[in-house]
């Protein structure tokens, strides 16, 4: 099992699928990865030489911010928003959508489980 950037990526995959578990690393970003370091896309990770694995995890290490230094950089813009009292910052502390859309209906994910209000009733037609 190759280890790189801290995550135990797939042994089975295909190189750029499996480096697509590392946080931060996204299909265009491996294949990119994967041109830097000359693998073949089509090579699987347990085919990897050692040399190979080396390659690929300096230059992850190198050249992209991933895992656990990407996790806190979101976390601190998200926290630099709620400190500046904005619009974006006062959502987030609120824990609702950002980005425009409706909460009226849906935003259950955002908002969590429906809680029934007490006295209220359906409207009959």
């Amino acid at each position: 099992m190759a280890r790189i950037a801290g995550v135990n990526i797939p042994t089975g995959k295909r190189v750029p699928i499996a480096l697509t578990y590392i946080h931060g690393i996204g299909p265009a970003k491996a294949k990119e990865i994967c041109e830097k370091v000359s693998v073949p896309e089509s090579r699987r990770v347990h085919e990897m030489t050692d040399d190979e694995v080396v390659r690929v995890r300096e230059t992850i290490d190198r050249e992209y911010l991933v895992e656990g230094d990407l996790r806190r950089e979101v976390a601190m813009n998200i926290k630099r928003l709620m400190d500046l009292g904005c619009y974006r910052g006062l959502r987030h502390r609120k824990n609702l959508p950002l980005r425009g859309q409706r909460t009226h209906t849906n935003a259950r994910t955002r908002k969590g489980p429906a809680k029934p209000i007490a006295g209220k009733k359906k409207a009959t037609r």
